[in-house]
């Protein structure tokens, strides 16, 4: 039998070895390749940020991020995979609004985003963009609005997925404007983009990253940006909140992973995610997309989370939206 003294001794021996492997991991983390799991098909903003920033991330740490698409559900195909994969730090997800979203929009998630993800940084808050193809006669918000009243039922809104910012944003528009249009929810942004400019569908509020360069190239018309001050990118496109007095929405991007994933992993990947934001190309590119960049803590990004799933459940809940 062994003495109190020696069991203890062992014991902290124990938790010593433990803290000592969980250092060692980091220190040599990654050591593979990395799974970063987008819950949109290839080409949205989601997309285009991850493929981005996660290129970077493979030149820095010596080790290929992945972006695994997998589509479906409104995001919650991959934000579910994402959540039940070993906490090792070898999965990642591509945190986008419809994250925050869909803890209010969907009654039987199998998930509790808030509770589930580790926050490990935030990349940028951009706008959406209220953008229209060339066949609409309106050239701004307060005359769509006008289209829309004057052709009731008439007008297709188009958006990346149920329960997406691009939805909740167009969602946000119709009750504050009572201009009412009929919802066409695609597989991402990609395709809605694309039937847009086929005319199939009227309007998008599309994430900015996805849509300003069909706007920038003249195929597509914006006619305002959803956060509450026009953008240096868009500087002659009007907020929608010039003509309808409170309107604003904005999507706010970052990273996270599987609840429990090491904290000195989080640490590391916080790390080289805020070193990559503060290169002066990164910042260059993601202003050309949009938004400035954002040098956070986990923890502050986790606050901002908590902040934006209460945001949007006022614009659910008073939307009366839900997905069963």
């Amino acid at each position: 039998m062994i003495s109190r003294r020696t069991a203890l001794g062992l014991i902290g021996s124990g938790i010593s070895t433990f803290a000592i492997g969980r250092a060692s991991a980091a220190a040599d983390y990654p050591a593979r390749p990395v799974r970063w799991i987008v819950g949109y098909p290839p080409g949205g903003a989601t997309d285009i940020l991850a493929r981005l920033i996660g290129q970077r991330l493979s030149e820095r740490l010596g080790q290929q991020f992945v972006v695994e698409n997998k589509p479906g559900a409104g995001n919650n195909i991959g934000t579910e995979a994402a959540i039940n994969a070993e906490p090792d730090g070898y999965t990642v997800l591509l945190v986008n609004p419809a994250n925050y979203i869909n803890a209010t929009l969907y009654a039987n998630l199998k998930f509790n985003f808030v509770r589930d993800i580790a926050p490990i940084a935030s990349f940028q808050r951009v706008p959406n963009v209220m953008t229209v193809n060339k066949d609409v006669p309106a050239k701004n918000v307060a005359e769509f609005i006008a289209y829309v009243k004057a052709n009731p039922g008439k007008v297709n809104m188009a958006s990346s997925g149920n329960g997406t910012s691009v939805h909740l944003s167009g969602e946000m528009f119709m009750a504050m404007s009572g201009a009412k249009m009929q919802h066409v929810p695609y597989r991402g942004a990609a395709p809605a983009i694309t039937d847009l400019l086929a005319g199939q569908v009227h309007v998008i509020f599309d994430n900015m990253p996805s849509i300003i360069q069909h706007i920038r190239s003249g195929s597509l018309r914006a006619l305002g940006v959803t956060t509450a001050e026009r953008s240096p990118q868009l500087p002659d496109v009007q907020a929608v909140g010039e003509t309808v007095k409170g309107y604003e929405a904005s999507a706010l991007f970052g990273m996270g992973a599987p609840k429990n994933t090491p904290k000195e992993i989080i640490t590391k990947l916080n790390s080289e995610i805020n070193a990559v934001m503060a290169e002066p190309a990164m910042k260059t590119r993601l202003v050309e997309l949009g938004g400035e960049p954002r040098i956070q803590t986990p923890d502050a990004f986790g606050a901002e989370i908590v902040a934006e799933t209460e945001k949007w459940k006022k614009v659910v809940e008073g939307a009366g939206l839900k997905v069963e």
